[in-house]
């Protein structure tokens, strides 16, 4: 996961891995892999997955108290990601952008991902809706 695109991020800037580990990235590490502003390494998938479950029990869980926090379960980066493709879904992004984005080989893997809300189905109808492209 990269901060392009996600406006403010851990060290500042608009590029670069979001999740990063305290230390300066080993030599030879993939330029993508290292932030440019401070030289750290992205964070293992497993590590940053850990990471954020702990630090969303709260989020996900709106009516339990801070006293159970080690019995409740997080958000996960994958329900992160399946609703990042949700959003594009409803918002027009095409099939082959969502596979694309989704690392998917095959459309029905994609599907469930392509689930437009109501507001998306309704917005949808009326941009393409002659009558009212007539009247403006």
């Amino acid at each position: 996961m990269t901060r392009r695109g996600h406006g403010q991020g851990c060290s500042g800037g608009g590029a670069g891995p979001l999740f990063l580990t305290d230390r300066k990235a080993p030599a030879g590490t993939p330029t993508l892999d290292v932030c440019p502003e401070t030289g750290r390494a992205r964070l293992s998938y497993r590590r940053a997955e850990e990471i954020f479950e702990e630090n969303t029990r709260l989020l996900a869980n709106p009516l339990a108290s801070p006293e159970d926090i080690e019995d409740l379960d997080g958000f996960t980066l994958h329900r992160l990601r399946r609703s990042a493709l949700t959003h594009d879904a409803e918002g027009g992004t095409s099939t082959p952008m969502l596979l694309a984005r989704s690392r998917h080989a095959s459309v029905r893997s994609v599907e469930r991902y392509a689930r437009p809300g109501v507001d998306a189905v309704a917005r949808h109808v009326a941009e393409r809706d002659p009558a009212a492209r007539r009247r403006t």
